[in-house]
């Protein structure tokens, strides 16, 4: 089966985060399943665009500010569309991971030009909006959204955002969690002493609530390191006063952005990994962490946190800087808690969010809009 997916931007630092890592993962366990696979993007990077992106083909285009000053929305390139057409022509099934932005737009529009079926995935990134920018890019957008043979979600909460986006005419609306594979334990060597934060550096992953944890865990256990790494979307500024009146300066260590296969390595070879973020529909670095057996801390908005208390696979706390070092703290003095939260992590991720279990369904899926087998 020829499987085409497009996703709004790759990057050398991974500013597009999770939407990239779930298409690639998805795409890397099609491939291993004798699919032919690629992925069709824009590309930013000091260089031209490479051949494949965590081993998966990819084709695509540098990344050029068309809107100014809209984020990834305004990014787009003038020979996107035409690689668009011939790659929506290649395929015999379609993937988009569709946000509000002309990279999905022109996407859409294509898939819908050449009356290939496909699946969108939102991401959580198309939700009611009420600006006059958003109800103008709607009038073009919704409708070829409608067009789609189902819209896969992650959330009741994405889900009800998304049926009253798309309206009575929508599309089916299909549950299906993002995937990591587990990864074989051992091979890495893991500090003692490191908490680290992996994530865009934006309000909603609360950067500076992981500073402010920092000044408490630190005042107890001096000998411990704190690691900050992620694309700056506007709060590393706010990071670094905070390390400045915490008087943190030696302690915690801003390292920037890192490309996923970066990214994992990374977590891989912390202590516990810290995500203060509220609201977060479905965090990718959270299942990453899991996968290579790093104990996580994480919030109650969390929106895979019922599964993983099911499974007993995590810290969960309030958010507060108190709560968060207390649960570090935790985790720090106490080997065995740690051993068993890695255990119970590697569980859930088996049993509730595992590639295999996902590639299942997709193939599922792409049978049915007639893909074949």
């Amino acid at each position: 089966m020829r499987i085409t997916h497009v996703v709004t931007l790759v990057s050398e630092d991974g500013a597009y985060g999770g939407p990239v890592s779930v298409a690639t993962g998805q795409l890397g366990e099609l491939a291993a399943r004798g699919h032919e696979v690629e992925l069709v993007s824009l590309w930013r990077g000091a260089g031209p665009p490479p051949g494949t992106v965590d081993g998966v083909p990819l084709r695509a285009r540098p990344a050029r500010t068309l809107v100014p000053g809209q984020g990834f929305l305004g990014l787009f390139h003038p020979g996107l569309p035409r690689l668009l057409w011939r790659r929506t022509g290649h395929a015999e099934v379609l993937q988009l991971h569709a946000g509000r932005d002309l990279v999905s737009l022109a996407a859409l529009a294509a898939a819908v030009a050449r009356r290939r079926p496909f699946l969108a995935q939102t991401h959580g990134m198309v939700q009611p909006r009420r600006t006059a920018s958003a109800r103008l890019f709607d009038r073009f957008y919704v409708p070829l959204l409608r067009r789609a043979a189902a819209v896969l979600v992650l959330t009741d909460e994405e889900e009800a955002g998304l049926r009253k986006v798309l309206g009575p005419r929508g599309p089916r609306l299909v549950r299906l969690p993002n995937g990591v594979r587990v990864a074989e334990p051992g091979g890495v060597a893991r500090s003692p002493t490191e908490v680290l934060f992996l994530a865009r550096l934006q309000a909603r992953k609360r950067p500076e609530a992981f500073v402010r944890m920092a000044a408490l865990v630190h005042a107890k256990r001096p000998e411990v390191s704190f690691a900050v790494y992620g694309a700056d979307e506007g709060r590393l500024a706010a990071v670094r006063r905070v390390v400045s009146e915490e008087a943190l300066g030696g302690v915690v260590a801003y390292g920037g952005a890192l490309d996923h296969d970066a990214a994992v390595r990374r977590l891989a070879t912390a202590t516990v990994y810290v995500l203060p973020s509220v609201h977060e529909p479905f965090p990718m670095s959270l299942l990453e962490s899991l996968a290579v057996g790093t104990p996580v801390v994480c919030t109650e908005s969390c929106g895979i946190t019922g599964a993983l208390r099911r499974h007993d696979a995590a810290e969960v706390t309030d958010g507060s800087p108190e709560e968060l070092a207390e649960a570090v703290l935790r985790l720090l003095d106490d080997a065995e808690l740690r051993q068993r939260r890695a255990a119970a992590g590697r569980s859930a991720i088996a049993a509730e969010f595992s590639l295999a279990a996902v590639a299942d369904r997709l193939e599922e899926w792409y049978g049915f809009l007639g893909g074949g087998g």
